[in-house]
């Protein structure tokens, strides 16, 4: 005997088909472009965000090309020609401190919670957030590079060189991200994650040779220098900008990349499971 109650369910199991038990992956990736689009358009509402990833990178270039320039490398643009590389990847490795702050700060605020109740893919917020933060990197790199060649800056080798080198960096500051999203998920709030960052981060890069040749350092600095990878990167990416061996340090770069991935790329994976 049908009751209302069981012509009731009928009508609405007809009306709307059964529910997903999970997200598709075309709905994911979808969901992914969305989320990051919504980080992207924040900027607007925020423009303060435009001073880390747009007048921050060019004041660290006219600041070490005309300040440390005549002293390092003898003239701002034979220092500018070395620089440029290194201060690339120095911005492009703290862009990615702006991705696990970001995190830290969704969670804080809610945001997760709130997609919590959707029919979204798990990894669609963490894809989304860190697809957005790689635009920004390389709009950086782009605008980076026509700084520098307004200011003398030219490119020695040609146009794959410099796709290369583009690809390079962002390859391997994206799986250098997966550490520092480990640390958002760990971390208590994005103060202690940003402060985490710099304590990290300024010390590899200003160990490295992205602004001064290792042949400068101390005998024992030079050991540790040459096998950062913060050195490895920018070498590759004068190599294949302006001159010089590319290969090694290219392949070095990729080697580490890869390294970072396997390590930290599950762990923040399950971490972020974990908080939400």
């Amino acid at each position: 005997m049908m009751t209302a109650a069981t012509v009731m369910d009928d009508m609405v199991t007809e009306t709307t088909g059964p529910l997903a038990s999970r997200v598709g992956a075309v709905d994911g990736l979808r969901q992914t472009f969305s989320l990051s689009w919504r980080t992207l358009v924040q900027i607007k509402h925020t423009p303060t965000e435009l001073i880390d990833f747009s007048i921050q990178p060019v004041m660290f270039l006219l600041l070490f090309t005309f300040v440390f320039g005549g002293a390092i490398g003898g003239s701002p643009h034979a220092y500018l020609m070395f620089a440029l590389p290194g201060i690339i990847v120095q911005n492009s490795l703290f862009t990615t401190l702006n991705t696990a702050t970001g995190l830290s700060t969704d969670l804080e605020k809610g945001f997760f919670d709130r997609l919590r109740s959707l029919p979204i893919a798990r990894f669609a917020p963490l894809s989304g957030r860190m697809l957005a933060d790689m635009a920004k990197q390389a709009w950086a790199v782009i605008m980076l590079l026509v700084i520098g060649y307004i200011l003398g800056f030219r490119v020695g080798t040609g146009p794959l060189g410099v796709l290369a080198a583009f690809g390079l960096v962002l390859v391997s500051t994206l799986a250098i991200s997966w550490a520092l999203v480990l640390v958002a998920m760990l971390a208590a709030n994005p103060e202690k994650v940003q402060i985490f960052g710099f304590v990290v981060l300024f010390p590899l890069t200003f160990t490295s040779d992205a602004f001064v040749p290792t042949s400068s350092m101390p005998g024992w600095l030079q050991a540790w220098s040459k096998a950062n990878p913060v050195s490895l990167l920018s070498d590759a990416m004068r190599g294949l900008m302006v001159s010089g061996p590319a290969a090694r340090p290219a392949v070095e770069s990729l080697l580490y990349a890869a390294a970072f991935t396997i390590v930290f790329a599950p762990l923040a994976v399950r971490a972020f499971k974990r908080r939400v």
